[in-house]
């Protein structure tokens, strides 16, 4: 039974060795409070942009949003989600990038649908004064 134990311990320690020869991180508690940090800070300053009004423009605070969402799902990747561009050869990588590329085509086909339905189906004001006249 412990020649079974030993050789178990021993493919357990083989396998640790071979995961940190491909550089893989697991984080570590310090990375783990940082991206918590980060996170909660790219959390706080974008509510306290909306609530408190600091932008005239409705628009500029979009914008101002939109960045700092941006930066918070890159601190999520990399803190949290440990990817790198090394990560898994670069697969991992590619993979994000097929997914970006993939709801990018989405959304902006999507937006483009609804504003050209919005357009055409919408009825005109004259055609609306003219339908009340049909019997």
């Amino acid at each position: 039974m412990s020649a079974n134990h030993s050789d178990s311990a021993q493919a357990h320690d083989a396998h640790d060795a071979h995961g940190d020869a491909h550089g893989t991180d697991h984080g570590s508690f310090k990375g783990y409070v940082t991206g918590f940090l980060l996170a909660v800070l790219l959390t706080a300053i974008p509510f306290w942009l909306v609530m408190g009004h600091v932008f005239t423009q409705s628009s500029t605070t979009v914008l101002v949003l939109f960045a700092f969402a941006a930066v918070q799902i890159v601190v999520h990747m990399v803190y949290f989600l440990h990817m790198r561009s090394s990560t898994e050869g670069g697969w991992s990588m590619l993979a994000l990038i097929f997914t970006v590329v993939l709801v990018v085509i989405t959304l902006s086909g999507s937006v483009w649908v609804m504003y050209h339905l919005n357009t055409n189906m919408m009825p005109h004001p004259m055609t609306a004064g003219s339908m009340r006249e049909v019997p």
